[in-house]
């Protein structure tokens, strides 16, 4: 038996407004069609956190290579962009094992709680600097610092220069575009081309850590991701297309979703003053403001599975090469899963438990760094500022991607503290 179609139009799932306020077809997706296929494009949206959580662990039937994402066609009906095995673009988040355990074992220990840990007076900083005149002049575009911090941060962490930020922070927003599935010719030529400058401007900073192992035979531990990439590189255990896809990978991973998260918990706070009092009062309660947000605004909407053999699904019938969307942030609101999934509550009992990070053996490795940029940014909003509204005059907005769920700008007004 075949899956349903998608319940409603399949504009929906595109429409700008389903873009913006994504959360009414997320529960009607779960109530009438958990799983649901879209049009025959061989896609299917998986919608509840049972059923996702089922696909995660049957991963000798779905694979997390992306191989082709969904995207509205030019006559408005949806189709799949075939991305080719280039053999970059199997890396961390979308390799299977054993590859995706060599690439996590390389990247992971740059990103481990401790030294992660050891950033945070480099990141409070960064913040205090972007906070100065934008907290002065009354506020303005949230987003633009919520884009700043962890361009910042990921540069840092692969070890590239901080006066290139300009280009981070434009690689850095740029990562999740190709599946925003709203792209017309055009702009994904524009973004062929950036993708490749990016690529060539990684692969001259790999380049220039090889051969400069520490006297033990491998990097020092606080030598930057990129000469553990290229150590690896030397070691065999990657090829240097390999090491330049986990390079960029951490851009997206690390850049545009943490900017996401940022941008969501600035508007959250300017659209609610009785929760920004009850954080400046009780400033111990902002790691679990953070942990609703993320579960609430998910800045990764879904991640690609790919169908290895045909197989069933909530007795639905699958064939080999169908892809699934898992929807985190569907998932996230389940209320069979949540006690009142659509309110932001600071007592939940397990504040970590959602999807908002992966799930899994694929669980985000930077997510230790995206609470902590986070955590200081919204400190210091709070601890800088007296109050904050939301610029009336000048509505949020989203990136128009069914991918990502981040504000292209968001204007918030401000009285110093």
């Amino acid at each position: 038996m075949r899956a349903p179609f998608m319940p409603g139009s399949l504009d929906e799932f595109f429409d700008r407004h389903a873009i913006e306020y994504p959360d009414r077809l997320y529960e009607v997706l779960r109530s009438e069609s958990p799983v649901a296929r879209v049009g025959d494009t061989g896609v299917h949206l998986v919608a509840t956190w049972d059923l996702i959580d089922e696909v995660l662990q049957r991963e000798s039937d779905f694979s997390a290579n992306l191989t082709g994402v969904l995207v509205r066609a030019d006559d408005g009906t949806p189709s799949i962009f075939p991305l080719p095995d280039l053999g970059g673009n199997h890396v961390i988040a979308t390799a299977d094992e054993p590859d995706h355990g060599v690439h996590r074992a390389i990247a992971q220990p740059r990103l481990a709680p401790k030294v992660v840990a050891a950033l945070e007076e480099r990141i409070v900083g960064w913040t205090h600097d972007a906070f100065g005149p934008w907290v002065a002049a009354g506020g303005g575009d949230f987003a633009a610092i919520a884009e700043l911090i962890p361009a910042l941060a990921v540069a840092h962490v692969l070890g590239l220069p901080a006066g290139d930020v300009s280009r981070h922070r434009t690689w850095a927003m740029m990562g999740g575009d190709i599946l925003a599935g709203t792209m017309g010719p055009a702009q994904l030529v524009k973004l062929a081309t950036e993708s490749g400058q990016m690529a060539e401007y990684l692969g001259e900073h790999l380049d220039a850590h090889a051969g400069r192992a520490g006297a033990n035979g491998a990097p020092p531990s606080d030598a930057p991701m990129l000469a553990s990439l290229a150590f690896a590189v030397e070691q065999g255990s990657i090829s240097r297309i390999q090491a330049i896809g986990i390079a960029v990978v951490m851009f997206g991973a690390a850049g545009e979703s943490t900017a996401a998260l940022i941008g969501s918990c600035g508007l959250r706070l300017a659209e609610s003053p009785d929760l920004a009092a009850t954080l400046r009062a009780e400033p111990e309660l902002i790691p679990r403001f953070i942990e609703e947000v993320v579960r609430l605004e998910s800045p990764f909407k879904f991640h690609y599975r790919v169908v290895k053999l045909p197989c069933t699904l909530a007795g639905y019938e699958l064939e080999a090469g169908d892809r699934l969307l898992l929807l985190w942030a569907s998932a996230n609101r389940d209320p069979a899963h949540f006690e009142e999934p659509d309110v932001l509550r600071l007592d939940r009992r397990h504040p970590k438990q959602h999807m908002g990070f992966g799930r899994g053996g694929h669980f985000c490795i930077g997510a230790p760094l995206a609470r902590l940029e986070a955590r200081v940014v919204v400190e210091q909003l709070l601890s800088r500022t007296q109050s904050l509204s939301l610029d009336r005059s000048n509505p949020p907005s989203y990136a128009n991607s069914i991918f990502v769920r981040r504000l292209e700008s968001v204007s918030i007004l401000v009285a110093p503290a």
